[in-house]
């Protein structure tokens, strides 16, 4: 640790960055080379300059809290999620970076000093922390020596080998329980893959992995042996089985689960172009959205959600209840995404009260956040604090530090909805809708009656549409030849204004003579 002090230290740093940005581009080849080279060592060393002073931060709060008597098991708590806002990543990425940083300064010196002089990237320290960081740490000092002469010369993927290796071969009896220990860790994960695909990962017992794998491409093999391919190459046939085999379908593309996909009326019904979204895994075209919904062989059911005209935010729903849950619930994770504090983007666990239940907070619209478990706990940390409106989220750190996410808007203003035309012919002469629906019509179990195909055992795959208006009923429509079920709710529990019960009636005798 180096305590020497640097006077205006961030102003230094602030004169490099501007320095950087304002730098013309190079002139000749080789002066490009060099600077790459230079700025690929800069990395190196602001990442170790990084590494140091969280490690900083960490010893400093932790001696604080010492001083203020928390006890030794509950200091540092929070620390994660600070790193993380302040270098704009996700609280796992911040747990990681903390870890990280204490690994290396306290435990592998020679990595350090070679980072902090340029000589190797931060991707490689990773690898050296990554394939030691189950040894004792007087076994990381002699590795960290023994490869200290190597971690030059060879690529990621060499020293990684190279430090497994050497790690096994240091304390053998350690790398066995690291083993054994990291079959608990056997788990399940999907995230989203260019092209509107999606990778479906296992981690698996070394073992079991290859059997499974091996199982699938033996089988894909004899389809084609026996010519039931159908046009598709081995890898396709062992996607499909896989697909079939933990589902129970007999078919790939039908979907018996509970997807929902957001998407305009106009997207849907007619050909438009607006991208439709899988809430918390991404956009898919128009067009692919349309073939999903009318090509599956599994129930598919249209639900439409209230959204504000002027900015597609999606409208408020309180609830009297402790707890999130049911159409509020679900209309908070629609609305958020994927964990709401800034940088996360981890998948929703929790819908949460901004301004806790225990202090008068309410369970509703204007004070909810979707976000992940570990973010929640955090939140509730002391010195943390969240401020939360259907527009965004404000968090509040121990330091002081602010840090502010904007909510995206659910859609864009439909443009074929017609805003205009039904307005005009809405007049105060028409009956209203004079109850919003309560609670209990959660739509959760709603959608085996709609004439859609469903078996009633299986639920339905459900499409929400972002309404700008308020009719309520449900029906069917035909969208290319297949007939899906419609339930169309208000999302608000307040009374419909004048006007707008007006422009409602107008649209209901709009839509009836379309219909």
């Amino acid at each position: 640790m180096e305590a020497e002090q640097v006077p205006d230290v961030l102003t230094e740093i602030h004169r490099w960055r501007r320095s950087l940005s304002e730098l013309p581009p190079a002139k000749t080849e080789e002066e490009a080379i060099d600077r790459i080279t230079a700025l690929e060592e800069l990395n190196s060393a602001s990442a170790a300059a990084q590494a140091r002073e969280t490690l900083s931060f960490d010893m400093l709060r932790r001696n604080r809290e010492a001083e203020d008597g928390v006890p030794s098991k509950k200091q540092g708590r929070g620390l994660g999620a600070e790193v993380a806002l302040a270098r704009k990543v996700s609280r796992s990425r911040g747990d990681g970076l903390l870890k990280f940083s204490r690994t290396l300064l306290l435990d592998l010196p020679e990595t350090y000093g070679a980072m902090k002089a340029g000589d190797i990237s931060e991707e490689k320290a990773r690898v050296v922390a990554k394939e030691s960081d189950w040894l004792p740490r007087e076994k990381k000092h002699e590795l960290d020596e023994q490869m200290a002469a190597r971690l030059p010369e060879v690529g990621v993927r060499r020293l990684a080998n190279e430090t497994r290796a050497l790690a096994q071969e240091l304390d053998q009896r350690a790398a066995v329980e690291h083993l054994e220990r990291r079959v608990e860790e056997r788990a399940v994960s999907v995230r989203p893959a260019p092209g509107n695909m999606a990778y479906l990962t296992a981690l698996l017992p070394m073992p079991q992995a290859v059997a499974a794998f091996a199982n699938l491409k033996k089988s894909a093999q004899s389809i084609l042996a026996t010519g039931e391919s159908e046009g598709r190459a081995e890898g396709q046939i062992a996607a499909d089985l896989l697909v079939e085999r933990l589902t129970g379908q007999e078919s790939a593309t039908a979907v018996p689960t509970e997807i929902h996909l957001i998407m305009q009326a106009s997207s849907l019904l007619e050909p438009g172009e607006e991208p439709a979204w899988f809430p918390g895994v991404g956009p898919i075209p128009a067009q692919t959205a349309r073939d999903f919904v009318t090509e599956d062989q599994a129930a598919v059911f249209v639900r439409r959600l209230y959204t504000r005209p002027e900015d597609g935010q999606l409208v408020r729903m309180d609830s009297r209840r402790r707890e999130f849950s049911g159409l509020l619930r679900r209309m908070v994770v629609i609305r958020d995404d994927v964990c709401r504090s800034p940088w996360c983007e981890a998948p929703i666990k929790h819908a949460d009260h901004a301004d806790s239940f225990a202090n008068g907070g309410e369970t509703g619209w204007n004070n909810s956040s979707g976000l992940c478990a570990a973010c929640n706990y955090a939140k509730e940390l002391a010195g943390w604090g969240h401020k939360a409106t259907p527009d965004g989220l404000e968090v509040v750190t121990p330091t002081g530090h602010h840090y502010r996410s904007r909510t995206k808007p659910i859609s864009r203003p439909d443009p074929r909805q017609g805003h205009d035309e039904d307005a005009a012919e809405a007049t105060s002469g028409h009956p209203s809708d004079t109850g919003p629906p309560g609670e209990t019509e959660d739509t959760d179990s709603v959608g085996t009656d709609a004439g859609s195909g469903s078996t009633g055992s299986d639920p339905p795959r459900t499409v929400l549409i972002p309404w700008r208006f308020r009719p309520r009923e449900k029906s069917t429509v035909e969208v290319a030849g297949t007939t899906i079920g419609v339930e169309i709710f208000d999302a608000d529990n307040t009374p419909l204004s004048p006007v707008e019960a007006a422009l409602h009636a107008g649209i209901s005798k709009h839509l009836g003579r379309r219909g």
